[in-house]
């Protein structure tokens, strides 16, 4: 028997032409990087009407080039938001950083300026924003003075591709050095992949370099040469030619991955308000593509194993970092992060589900607050 949509908490979803793409590639024979991941970041670079982009393997280790490229290293900080998924603060623990936790607005869970100026230290760095559910995240009010204290900011865009600043794409405003995510259940799937917008010719040289061992030359350029050059420290984060094939089928159908999470979010927004126990997060739809949505709900433990028994695939996204083990040797008192940690609910949300679906998640959610 076929599982119900609303069973997933989120999934990836496949248009067509997918399979062919890494049928052809499998059949060439070269999957590490090459033409294929160019064509990739072309396609990315059109699409969010940027000068560059520079595919990766991964979400996390975009964030990881990127905080490595503005210079980022060994005791300095970073300011990050508490909620956030954990492989955000492991990228900043990656290049040797230290996280300075933040707050976040308690009906959108993102930072806003004043949480970063509430975080700053002599020692910060460096602000990596996380663009929480799709949302854009605004530090306009406060640029002057970070740029004056000569503080970087790298945002967490893995929630956010497509989505909008003001009138342009997310990664095109030039006001941060944007990473992206194609994981399985991102809004774009590469199966697993990501990238990063490079601010000027610099930061992509040294981005591309890094992904590839520290290696100064391409693959195709070593495959006509003798040697090579290794000009300091890289990583093997190259983005598969396999990947992205994925990626390549998947930018075509965006429109429609727009117009559909657009909708489904509306539509759990509208069948949740009378629902006065319940604070949805706002994403600011209009110009966001949801990643996901997002309720703050009382006694959450309760409900989410009530939901989970009927069949329902809730999750909670995130338990704050602040708190974790691994991290515990930089907890500071975050009481807002605390508080949404208890109440956080994610609701079933993929490209599968239907308005219907939505409606049911939403009733089962009602009988079970009762």
């Amino acid at each position: 028997m076929a599982t119900a949509p609303y069973a997933q908490n989120a999934r990836p979803f496949l248009h067509g032409g997918e399979l062919e793409g890494v049928a052809e590639v499998l059949a060439g024979g070269q999957y590490g990087h090459g033409d294929i991941t160019e064509r990739f970041e072309q396609a990315l670079t059109s699409f969010l009407g940027v000068d560059d982009v520079v595919a990766v393997a991964s979400g996390t280790a975009a964030l990881h080039i990127a905080l490595a490229v503005t210079g980022i290293g060994h005791g300095d900080e970073v300011i990050v938001p508490s909620m956030t998924f954990c492989a955000t603060v492991q990228a900043i623990r990656a290049c040797g950083a230290q996280p300075r936790f933040a707050e976040v607005d308690p009906d959108t869970l993102c930072l806003r300026p004043q949480d970063v100026m509430e975080a700053l230290t002599p020692s910060t760095r460096a602000v990596l924003p996380v663009l929480y559910g799709g949302r854009a995240v605004d530090l306009s009010d406060i640029r002057y003075e970070l740029e004056q204290r000569k503080i970087a900011v790298v945002e967490d865009a893995a929630h956010a591709f497509g989505s909008y600043c003001g009138r342009v794409r997310i990664g095109a405003t030039n006001n941060a050095l944007t990473c992206f995510s194609f994981g399985p259940i991102k809004t774009l799937t590469c199966g697993q992949g990501g990238a990063l917008v490079p601010r000027d010719p610099e930061q992509a040289a040294h981005a591309r370099r890094m992904r590839l061992l520290g290696m100064a030359e391409s693959p195709s350029e070593r495959a006509r040469s003798a040697t090579y050059h290794v000009g300091g420290v890289g990583l093997r984060a190259h983005l598969s030619q396999i990947n992205a094939a994925i990626g390549l089928a998947q930018i075509a159908h965006f429109p429609s991955v727009e117009a559909q999470r657009k909708e489904l979010w509306r539509t759990y927004a509208a069948a949740l308000e009378d629902l006065p126990d319940v604070r949805l997060v706002d994403v600011d739809v209009d110009r966001s593509v949801p990643t996901l949505c997002a309720v703050r709900v009382p006694e959450r433990d309760r409900v989410f194993a009530a939901l989970q028994a009927r069949g329902i695939g809730v999750g909670t996204h995130y338990p704050p970092n602040h708190l974790q083990p691994a991290f515990r040797r930089w907890w500071r008192p975050l009481i807002v992060t605390e508080q949404i940690g208890e109440e956080i609910l994610t609701l079933p949300f993929h490209q599968k589900m239907t308005s219907h679906d939505a409606r049911l998640v939403t009733t089962a959610l009602r009988e079970a607050l009762r």
